[in-house]
């Protein structure tokens, strides 16, 4: 699986965020997009994940056999975790999970109870998703990335409001992750993605 930038570039009115931006993101490989804040670590995210449109340059997704695919089926090769984007806060856990793995696949061997457990929300299954502290919250944002089998995992500040124990649970779960997926991280705070092979720091293509 791989991401194929070319030439990318964002602008809002007549400031460039960045541009001229060529880059491969691929399979067997993990990535940290860094800069400083308001940089646009998360408006490139939303671009490679089509939340946003690019005002220049190309992305492509290509297959492990380096068939392109089409743009309106990327959202199927990926998850994403950013701060911006809510839970269905009306359901129980339960309910939730049914309902989102209709669409997205479990991570292979896995059951939805087992993805609870490693979770650590066993005892939160017919607690509405409204009444989940935001750590809590996190780390299902986060669980339902890691456990399915979309070749793709976006993380956008991905320790936001986890506490030390929430923290040590994420790292021992994207280290798993890598090495079933692309895994691209946003972040500021090295710990999140030190552990990256290589990354892009947006200033250098602020021109």
């Amino acid at each position: 699986m791989q991401i194929s930038v070319r030439d990318l570039g964002k602008k809002y009115t007549r400031q460039w965020v960045f541009r001229h931006l060529d880059f491969d993101f691929t399979s067997g490989s993990s990535y940290a997009i860094t800069g400083p804040n308001g940089s646009g670590k998360s408006t490139l995210i939303q671009i490679l994940t089509g939340f946003f449109p690019a005002s220049a340059g190309t992305i492509e997704y290509l297959s492990d056999n380096s068939t392109l695919i089409n743009e309106e089926d990327h959202f199927s090769y990926f998850d994403i975790v950013t701060p911006y984007l809510e839970l269905i806060e009306e359901f129980t856990l339960a309910e939730f999970l049914d309902f989102h793995f209709k669409f997205k696949k479990l991570r292979s061997g896995l059951t939805i109870e087992e993805v609870v457990n490693r979770m650590y929300l066993n005892n939160d299954r017919d607690k509405l998703l409204k009444n989940f502290s935001s750590g809590m919250k996190q780390r299902l944002k986060l669980g339902i990335s890691f456990f399915s089998q979309s070749p793709i995992c976006f993380l956008d500040e991905p320790t936001s409001n986890l506490d030390k124990t929430g923290v040590d649970w994420y790292l021992e779960n994207v280290h798993d992750a890598i090495k079933e997926k692309l895994v691209i991280i946003s972040s500021n705070q090295s710990y999140e993605h030190d552990f990256c092979e290589r990354g892009v720091y947006i200033p250098d293509f602020v021109k």
